[in-house]
């Protein structure tokens, strides 16, 4: 593999990595600004009610975008053994 070949590896596997972790990372933010404006609105300033509904939905949302995370994932070290196979 040329230098052109390895910057091409690391730009899709930071562009997988993106792609995995974004929907889970989109979730975690909306839970907390949601709960951030509850707790605006109401003046209640519990940490533990930020960490709790946050931890429950990040879990939910990584049981649910398994099977897209573990495709992608899939798809990415595919290609990438057809790169090591065809030189």
């Amino acid at each position: 593999m040329d230098g052109g070949q390895v910057l091409d590896v690391a730009r899709e596997a930071i562009w997988v990595l993106l792609l995995i972790s974004s929907p889970v990372m989109l979730i975690a933010m909306a839970i907390g600004v949601v709960i951030g404006l509850l707790q605006a609105l109401t003046q209640i300033q519990e940490m533990t009610l930020v960490a709790v509904p946050k931890i429950l939905a990040i879990f939910v949302s990584l049981l649910l975008l398994l099977p897209f995370m573990g495709a992608a994932l899939s798809d990415f070290m595919q290609s990438l053994m057809q790169r090591v196979i065809s030189p």
